[in-house]
């Protein structure tokens, strides 16, 4: 019988890279060691900012990890955009302790992925036992795994964790060979639509696609200050601090896109990308001067461009927004696991959530009908 251990990390950082991608593979950039590993690096996770990284690992035989949840515990709800503001409120009238809770996420980050990073057929079964383990030893109010994959979501349900739906707005390449080839299966009105956009947007401006060592210092200074116009204006203050950038560019430079519009050779706007093996993810924007829908060029219109020119399978553009229909983005279904280990506020939890699962199907089913893409 092979025997298994489970064990907290203190931090991604502490486990060797090449162990940690072993499990994570390399599909999704954001799983990987070097993007986790820079936000701790960077003091974006850490310290005051409510995050401490704490990975569940399981290990093999041998003492090497055959599975990891990319677990912190969290002093807040912030930076999650799976909203769980009213359970906390709830129990803590109840006379409990919500925070801090234990997250399964990749922080700052709405992007679907592996929550149970697995090497060689590891048990899923045990990973999980591992997190509740962590959930009931330590007294915490809840376990929450954000952003799982349709194929990792029935590993959660066969457990007895709550699963909760939600939306996001996903670009598909349907195999085009350019941006007209994407138009030409949008209706003629929507089509003048975008082309007018981008138009407006491009008029007197140099728009710049900028990868590996393209991405200069002064390039990471001028975004930085494109992201805490961006982030003060969302959140209060950036969750990103300053060092990430360049952390990130020489980590992993050859999967960040970062694509910039200049006027006159100097940067006014920027949207930063990460580049998968099968989907662009757009995740971060700003800019220092108003320009007609600049917005929608550089993070949708540019965005697809650029998965079509890498042949990736669809653009990921970051969470909610539902101006994002008009530009070819179409609702998907996102998917979290919640552990909920008192029995009272599991129940309540799971009858809010039958309900709002039924509403975000029936918002799906409208917002899918206003596609801006030809009928028949």
């Amino acid at each position: 019988m092979t025997t298994i251990t489970a064990r907290i990390a203190q931090g991604v950082r502490a486990v060797p890279a090449d162990q940690w991608d072993a499990c994570a593979g390399p599909g999704n950039p954001f799983l990987s060691h070097a993007f986790l590993a820079a936000l701790e690096e960077s003091g974006s996770v850490g310290g005051r900012s409510g995050w401490q990284a704490l990975p569940v690992i399981v290990d093999d035989a041998d003492g090497v990890p055959a599975g990891i949840a990319p677990a912190y515990a969290k002093a807040h709800s912030q930076g999650e955009y799976v909203f769980d503001h009213g359970w906390a409120d709830a129990w803590g009238r109840a006379g409990g302790d919500y925070y801090p809770k234990l997250q399964i996420a990749v922080p700052f980050t709405p992007v679907p992925g592996p929550r149970l990073l697995l090497r060689d057929g590891a048990q899923a079964s045990a990973l999980i036992a591992g997190l509740e383990a962590v959930v009931t030893q330590n007294g915490l109010s809840s376990a929450h795994a954000t952003f799982v994959t349709d194929d990792q979501l029935p590993l959660f349900e066969a457990a007895g964790w709550l699963t909760r739906a939600g939306t996001q707005f996903h670009w598909a390449n349907r195999g085009y060979a350019g941006f007209d080839d994407f138009l030409g299966d949008l209706a003629s009105r929507k089509r003048k639509a975008i082309r007018k956009e981008r138009a407006a947007a491009a008029h007197g401006l140099t728009i710049r696609h900028l990868s590996g060592d393209d991405i200069r210092p002064d390039h990471w200074d001028a975004f930085w200050r494109f992201y805490q116009d961006t982030g003060s204006r969302k959140w209060g203050q950036p969750y990103l601090t300053r060092s990430f950038f360049p952390l990130l560019s020489q980590a992993m430079g050859d999967r960040v896109l970062l694509i910039l519009a200049e006027r006159d050779g100097v940067p006014i706007a920027g949207a930063l990308n990460l580049i998968g093996d099968d989907a662009l993810y757009g995740r971060y924007w700003g800019a220092v001067e108003e320009v007609p829908c600049l917005h929608f060029e550089l993070c949708y219109y540019q965005a697809i461009d650029a998965a079509i020119a890498r042949g990736l399978a669809r653009v990921e553009a970051g969470a909610q927004g539902e101006h994002k229909l008009a530009r070819g983005y179409t609702p998907v279904t996102t998917w979290s696991a919640h552990y909920l280990p008192d029995p009272g506020f599991r129940a309540a939890v799971a009858d809010f959530l039958t309900r709002e699962r039924a509403a975000v199907a029936q918002e799906q089913e409208y917002l899918g009908e206003l596609a801006p893409f030809r009928r028949g």
